[in-house]
This record gives C-alpha cells, sequence and structure tokens, in this order.
C-alpha cells in the first residue's frame, strides 16, 4: 500500500470517528433535552401551580387567586364576551345609559323579542324587564341595575346567586355561614347589595388550602339534603357525602336551580321535597299554597320559575350517563402539560371541539345540527303552548266580563296556574330544550294539555250561564 494511500485511509477513519462522535454528541444532547423536558412536564403536573400568594377563607377578590392560578384566571375573564347562539347567548345591544347605570352596553330584552311573555308575567316585575343572559361577569351588575326595582322591592335573597357572598355570610354570621344567609336574606336588595363586591368567584367553589371543589350556598346546601331525604337519605352533607364528579355538577347547581322565598323571613328554599321534575316542583307549591302573585289580567295566584337548569338536566341522556355540567361548560383542556378546566364558562356549541367531540366522534358541523334541531323542534313546541295560555288568559278575561264570577272560574285560574308555570319552567331554562329534550317535551305537553281544560272549564260555564237565562232574556 502506497504512503498516499495510506495517508487517505487514515484522513478517512479520523472524519468517520468525528461525525460519529459528534453525531453522538448531537444525539446525547436531543435526549438531554427530551429528557430535562420529560422532567419539567412532570415536574408541572405535580406542581399545578405557584404559591405566589396565600389564600384562606376571606380572600374574596379573584384577581388575588390570579396570582397562583393565571391560566383559570384569563379564562375566569373572559366571561365578559358576549357571543350568541341560535337560540340564547347574550347579545348585547350598544346602548346609551340611563342615569346611574354605568353600563354601556346590555343584551337583547325577552320581552320586548316576544310581548307574550309581557302577558303571562302580567303584573309581576318580569313583565317590567327581563333580558338575555349575560356571562358571569355582569351577574351582579344586571341585578343591580334591572329595572325590576323599580316596580317591586327586591329581596336581600336574590344576592346568594348573583354575587360572591360566601364570606359575607360569614361575616354577618359571626363565622356561621347558615346565620350570615339568614340576616342577608331579610334585608331589602339595596342593603344587601352594600355587602358584597364580586360576582361568583374563586372562593365560592374552590377550597383556598386544598383547591377542591366545595359548595358554598346554604340554599343548595339545605336543597339537596332535603331531596335526599325523600329519596331516603338522612342527613345528606354535600360537602361531606358528595363524590367528586358529583361536585363538577354540584358546584354549578348551588346556583342554576329553581328556588322561592319561604315565609316572611324570605328564606331561599329550593322546592325539592317531592322530587326534581317540574311537575313534582308544581305539586309541591300546591301542597303549601305558596304563590308568587296574582295575576294582573285575570287575578288567578300564579307562580315564576326561575333558572332550573339542574333540574332539568338531572332529566337528560347527559345526567344518565354521569356528565357533568363542568364536562360541557367547563372542558377540560391542555396547557403545556397541565390539564386544567376552562373558565371560560360558555356555551358548548362555541366550544364544540372541546366540550362535545371528546365523546362524540363526529364532525362540529354534524354535532351544531343535532343540537339546533332539537332546539329548534323545542322551540316550536315552546311557541304552541306559548300561544295556548296566552289564549286561556284571554278567554278568562273576557269571561269575566261576561259576567262569571271567580268562583266559577276557578278550575280555569287552575289550569292557567299549572299551564302557566310548566311552561315557564321551560322557558326559564336555558338550553332551549337540551338538556333534557324528551322532558321538556313532556312538560310542554302537560302545559299545553292544562290551558285545553282551562278552555274547556271556561266553555262549560259559559254554557251554564246561558241556561240558567230566562227564555228570550
Amino acid at each position: 500500500m502506497s504512503e498516499k494511500t495510506s495517508s487517505r485511509s487514515v484522513r478517512g477513519l479520523l472524519t468517520v470517528f468525528v461525525v460519529a462522535g459528534v453525531s453522538a454528541a448531537i444525539g446525547a444532547f436531543i435526549v438531554a433535552a427530551v429528557l430535562v423536558s420529560v422532567f419539567e412536564h412532570k415536574a408541572e403536573e405535580k406542581n399545578p401551580f405557584y404559591r405566589v400568594v396565600d389564600l384562606d377563607d376571606e380572600t374574596t377578590d379573584p384577581a388575588v387567586w390570579g396570582k397562583n392560578f393565571p391560566l383559570q384566571y384569563d379564562d375566569y375573564m373572559k366571561t365578559v364576551d358576549m357571543t350568541r347562539t341560535r337560540y340564547g347567548g347574550s347579545e348585547a345591544m350598544p346602548r346609551v345609559p340611563d342615569k346611574d347605570d354605568w353600563r354601556g352596553v346590555v343584551s337583547q330584552s325577552k320581552i320586548n323579542e316576544d310581548p307574550r311573555l309581557k302577558t303571562m308575567w302580567a303584573g309581576y316585575a318580569f313583565s317590567h324587564d327581563f333580558r338575555e343572559e349575560r356571562g358571569h361577569a355582569y351577574m351582579l351588575e344586571d341585578q343591580t341595575l334591572t329595572k325590576r326595582h323599580e316596580f317591586s322591592a327586591q329581596a336581600g335573597t336574590c344576592v346568594h346567586c348573583h354575587a360572591s357572598v360566601y364570606a359575607p355570610y360569614k361575616k354577618l354570621g359571626d363565622g356561621d355561614l347558615i346565620k350570615g344567609f339568614e340576616k342577608m336574606n331579610q334585608m331589602p336588595y339595596s342593603e344587601a347589595r352594600t355587602h358584597v363586591d364580586h360576582p361568583v368567584a374563586c372562593i365560592d367553589c374552590h377550597d383556598p388550602q386544598s383547591m377542591e371543589l366545595r359548595v358554598t350556598r346554604p340554599g343548595f346546601i339545605e336543597g339537596i339534603r332535603t331531596l335526599k331525604a325523600s329519596q331516603g337519605v338522612e342527613d345528606y352533607d354535600v360537602n361531606r357525602d358528595a363524590t367528586r364528579a358529583e361536585m363538577r355538577t354540584y358546584a354549578c347547581a348551588q346556583c342554576h336551580v329553581e328556588y322561592y322565598f319561604k315565609g316572611k323571613e324570605k328564606r331561599l328554599t329550593y322546592p325539592w321535597a317531592n322530587g326534581l321534575r317540574a311537575d313534582e316542583i308544581l305539586a309541591y307549591y300546591e301542597e303549601i299554597g305558596f304563590k308568587d302573585w296574582v295575576h294582573e289580567e285575570t287575578g288567578a295566584p300564579v307562580l315564576k320559575a326561575q333558572h332550573p337548569e339542574f333540574e332539568m338536566w338531572a332529566q337528560g341522556i347527559h345526567a344518565r350517563n354521569g356528565v357533568s355540567c363542568a364536562d360541557c361548560h367547563m372542558p377540560y383542556k391542555r396547557v403545556g402539560a397541565m390539564k386544567i378546566s376552562d373558565h371560560h364558562v360558555r356555551s358548548p356549541l362555541l366550544n364544540i371541539n372541546n366540550a362535545c367531540q371528546t365523546c362524540h366522534k363526529v364532525s362540529e358541523e354534524e354535532l351544531l345540527d343535532r343540537a339546533e334541531t332539537i332546539q329548534e323542534r323545542h322551540f316550536e313546541l315552546r311557541d304552541i303552548a306559548l300561544d295556548a295560555l296566552v289564549e286561556l288568559i284571554h278567554a278568562v278575561k273576557e269571561a269575566k266580563e261576561d259576567g262569571i264570577t271567580d268562583e266559577e272560574l276557578a278550575d280555569a285560574m287552575l289550569m292557567q296556574k299549572r299551564a302557566q308555570f310548566l311552561l315557564d319552567f321551560v322557558e326559564a331554562e336555558n338550553s332551549t330544550g337540551f338538556h333534557a329534550d324528551q322532558e321538556s317535551a313532556r312538560v310542554l305537553g302537560k302545559s299545553i294539555d292544562y290551558a285545553r281544560q282551562g278552555h274547556i272549564s271556561i266553555t262549560e260555564q259559559l254554557r251554564q250561564k246561558m241556561k240558567s237565562q230566562p227564555a228570550g232574556g
């Protein structure tokens, strides 16, 4: 072998060794980088937040919690968004603020959009002001500035579900949540409002030390105990006995429920002694002889349903399959290595990928079409029920003008109350039938039937009146 050939071979071997060494170094760097990333992500999983500030049961400002939980706080701040779905949401309309009204925009007026609601609620404050719901960011200011205050005295009880009340209740009760709740219930709204500063906040749903979900609303604590007792479960304590999966619904159900003010103390009470279904709640109200007001046009003692999302959800397919409120309205999402709940809190139809496609492996377009088909059919049936109720109200009014007495119209007015409450139960429930489409249809069907029975009763009274008149009279 020549000296020249030997030299080339040596250089070739050196090149191979250098390339191999560089490749090994690069490979080692990549492996090290991957391992460092894995270890960092595992550390993130073990430490999902950094304790910048100490939190306790008196830390009410969500901005302070946001120092430890910036990702969740950023989402929470997005509840100011006003994006409308086809049948709901929070469509805002620009307006010039009224005197003493700091809002630059308000949401669509439902009673202007559908004047039949004014007829249903005639004589009640809701017939003067009722608007599309907006996000949690607006829940306190919209209640503070509703024109309903101008037509009837609102109670301090109303603050229960429109403000961060856990710390104010504890303060009013000298550390006793229930005593503070009882004190604020009996205040005029204007006085109760001075005790609260924030809409629903972190402290209302999370233990400040463990971050575990909790229920802080006395109305729900007592209501769910009553419901469980009716099912044979005694001394139920929701914060002790509920599973984590249940708490992902109960934390929301603290406020998204039907309720009434009990007695002169105006104690906020959830009417669940007979169960959660609309007609079970109606039966409870009839058993205790409760009414919200006397209808201005007919004189019937009637009821106002509130926002029974929890009760309606409980009758639906998602509840039967263990799907919680948070699974759809606050679905999990990935941020780096962390899995967090989306605190934007919005309609699943605005977040189909995370909210729906986790379980339903079809396109977003298909899922939206399915949901809107349910809502479209529900809205059609709701319109039929609302027409039937309004016609009954007019019929009762005309019968009175024709000389039929209140005693003779008692049955018709009872049918009005029943038809009205069942319709209002579905109208006030904010999913437009989606939470439980078959149950919503059943309730609306019963409402229509009660309106029909009311018409039959009036027809019979008019027939009897005609028979009692002298011939040729």
